[in-house]
C-alpha cells in the first residue's frame, strides 16, 4: 500500500510555508504522491448553505463546503509547478482536475511542461465537476449539462497530443485542425491518468478501462463500497477484452485522516464515516481492512478546519512509523 498526502490548499487559512513543510515531511517520509484540491470559488450562497447541491453531491452532506467565501484559499493548478520545483521524489497532481474548467488543448499542453518540469512525476486525474456556481465562474455553464463527455474528450485530446507529433481533433467541445502543441511529457506514452467519478461506477470503470487510464480515485470509500468499485471495473476490462487487469491499476480514495486520543464511532454513516479518523488502534485496524479491500493508496485529507498543520505533521510521522509496519504485518 502506497501513501500519499492531500495537501489542505483549500481552507480558510492556509500559508505556503505550512504546505511547504507539509510537502517536505511527506518526502522524508517516502510517500508516493503530494495531491492538491480544485477549488475555483466557494460562493457567499455556501455560507447561507443554499448551494444547488450538496457537497459533491453527496447524500448526507450539506449544500454548502467547509469553507467560508471569504476564505483565504489557495488555487490548487498553480500550486503543481510549485511542487515540481520544491520536490526531488514525490510524485504530483491534482485531484482532481475538473476537465469543463479548462479548454482540453491548453490544459494538455500545459501538463506535457509540467511533466518536463517535474522531470516526470506527474499524476492527472481529471473528473467532470460538480457545482453549477463553480461553472458560471469558469464561464462554463453551457457545459454542465455535458460535463462527462467533455471530460471524455479532454481524455482523448490529452492522449492524443501526448503521443503525436501533430494532432487533430474534431469534436463536441474542441475542433481544431493539425497543430504541435511543444515538448511532449517525459513519461511515455504520457503520464498516468486518474479518473474519478463519484456516482456512476459502471461509467467510472468504462473510462477506465476504456482509455487504458491508470487508476481511479474515490472520496471516502468504506471498504465494502472499494470492493465493489473494484469489481465493476474488473468487470469492465474483462468485457472490453482489455489486456490489462484490475491488479495493473491503482485503486485510491481520498479520506480524512487524524489520530484522536479518545476512540471515534466509527458505525457507518455513508461518505461521513470517520474512516482514518480516530485512534492509532482503529486506524491500523481500519487500513489493514482497506488493504484486503484493493485499496493501493490512500490519499490522507487533513480536516478542513480545527487541526492544525502541526497536528497533521505529527499524525503524518505517526502513520509511518508506528500504524504502516503493523498494516503491512498483516
Amino acid at each position: 500500500m502506497k501513501l500519499s498526502l492531500y495537501l489542505p490548499n483549500f481552507r480558510n487559512k492556509v500559508t505556503v510555508k505550512e504546505l511547504e513543510d507539509l510537502t517536505n515531511l511527506a518526502e522524508d517520509l517516502e510517500f508516493d504522491s503530494v495531491w492538491t484540491l480544485d477549488r475555483i470559488i466557494v460562493p457567499e450562497a455556501s455560507d447561507r448553505g443554499e448551494l444547488q447541491h450538496s457537497f459533491g453531491m453527496m447524500e448526507g452532506f450539506p449544500r454548502s463546503l467547509p469553507v467560508s467565501s471569504r476564505g483565504e484559499f489557495l488555487q490548487g493548478m498553480p500550486l503543481i509547478p510549485w511542487l515540481a520545483a520544491k520536490t526531488s521524489k514525490l510524485r504530483i497532481g491534482m485531484s482532481i482536475i475538473d476537465t469543463p474548467f479548462r479548454s482540453p488543448g491548453v490544459l494538455a499542453a500545459e501538463l506535457a511542461t509540467i511533466d518536463q518540469l517535474s522531470h516526470g512525476r506527474l499524476n492527472v486525474a481529471v473528473g467532470s465537476g460538480w457545482m453549477p456556481e463553480e461553472f458560471a465562474a469558469a464561464s462554463a455553464t453551457h457545459l454542465f449539462p455535458r460535463r462527462h463527455a467533455h471530460v471524455r474528450e479532454t481524455i482523448e485530446i490529452m492522449q492524443g497530443i501526448w503521443t503525436n507529433d501533430v494532432f487533430e481533433y474534431h469534436g463536441e467541445f474542441a475542433d481544431f485542425e493539425r497543430s504541435g502543441f511543444g515538448a511532449k511529457p517525459v513519461q511515455t506514452p504520457h503520464p498516468p491518468i486518474y479518473f474519478s467519478g463519484l456516482k456512476d461506477a459502471k461509467r467510472s470503470a468504462r473510462r477506465v478501462a476504456k482509455y487504458g487510464l491508470s487508476g481511479w480515485i474515490g472520496i471516502q470509500d468504506s471498504p465494502e463500497e472499494l470492493s465493489k468499485w473494484r469489481a465493476g471495473i474488473k468487470r469492465e476490462l474483462e468485457e472490453l477484452g482489455s489486456d490489462r487487469t484490475i491488479d495493473d491499476l491503482d485503486i485510491c480514495s481520498m479520506i480524512w485522516f487524524v489520530i484522536t486520543d479518545q476512540e471515534t464511532d466509527q458505525t457507518p454513516q455513508g461518505k461521513t464515516s470517520n474512516l482514518l479518523t480516530g485512534t492509532a488502534d482503529q486506524i491500523t485496524d481500519m487500513l489493514k481492512r482497506y488493504k484486503e479491500a484493493g485499496l493501493t493508496m490512500p490519499i490522507l485529507w487533513p480536516p478542513f478546519a480545527d487541526v492544525p498543520v502541526s497536528k497533521t505533521l505529527d499524525d503524518l510521522k505517526r502513520l509511518k512509523e508506528e500504524i504502516m509496519p503493523k498494516v503491512e504485518a498483516g
